[in-house]
């Protein structure tokens, strides 16, 4: 029917201003004027990339939102918007996904699960020594992603290993290399391996790791490491 009674329609569509206008040309020249308003076109949804969501969800319950925001900026990650995290911006984005905030509990039966600074303080040694002691691979720690501080369990075999001082069959790691006739590293592989004991003075002038040598120890190194 209407086909019948246009003669033409003009259509002007201003995009920036979601518009469009429309003439109607009838049959026998008659014109009207219409001004539609257009549906917006809806933005992209911005999302925090599903991994960071993950590993806050992880890492929530280990550590408060300061230490999550420092790990995920050491990691190169940003926010859904590419700013770097805060702890507030860690926040909002655990209550968005509803993640509950850390809470520390109680202590577990096999040792507290302590930072690097608390356990040297514990043990009353600098947190140079525990860093070191890690990288040698004398005591484990744990640490549940890159970037995430270090973290050590305080066992009482751990505690034992820090005393104020060491027997007389203790001697200093470069005592242990010249009457074992072999190098640091392979002292420390031995250590590694529980063959040989080590402790680290924590008193005195002569601060430092001692190895305990047994009789026959010297058999231990027959074979090349």
């Amino acid at each position: 029917m209407l086909r019948a009674l246009l003669e033409e329609v003009i259509i002007k569509v201003e995009r920036d201003k979601a518009a469009a206008h429309l003439t109607l040309r009838w049959k026998g020249g008659a014109l009207d004027e219409i001004d539609l308003a257009l549906p917006r076109s809806r933005p992209a949804t911005i999302r925090t990339a599903e991994e960071t969501v993950a590993l806050v969800r992880r890492l929530a319950v280990h550590y408060p939102d300061t230490v999550i925001a420092g790990i995920l900026n050491t990691q190169g990650r940003t926010t859904a918007r590419g700013h770097r995290f805060e702890g507030n911006r860690v926040g909002n984005l655990r209550r968005h996904w509803n993640i509950p905030c850390f809470e520390a509990g109680p202590s577990a039966t096999d040792g507290e699960l302590a930072s690097i600074k608390k356990a040297a303080a514990a043990l009353d040694v600098a947190p140079s020594t525990l860093h070191r002691w890690l990288n040698d691979g004398i005591i484990p720690g744990e640490q549940l992603t890159p970037g995430a501080p270090w973290r050590i369990r305080l066992t009482e075999d751990l505690i034992a290993r820090f005393r104020d001082t060491a027997g007389e069959d203790f001697v200093t790691m470069h005592e242990a290399t010249r009457k074992l006739g072999v190098s640091r590293q392979t002292v420390l592989q031995r250590v590694k391996r529980g063959e040989l004991q080590v402790v680290h003075v924590t008193k005195g002038r002569k601060k430092g790791i001692r190895i305990k040598l047994i009789t026959r120890q010297s058999e231990l190194f027959d074979l090349t490491s």
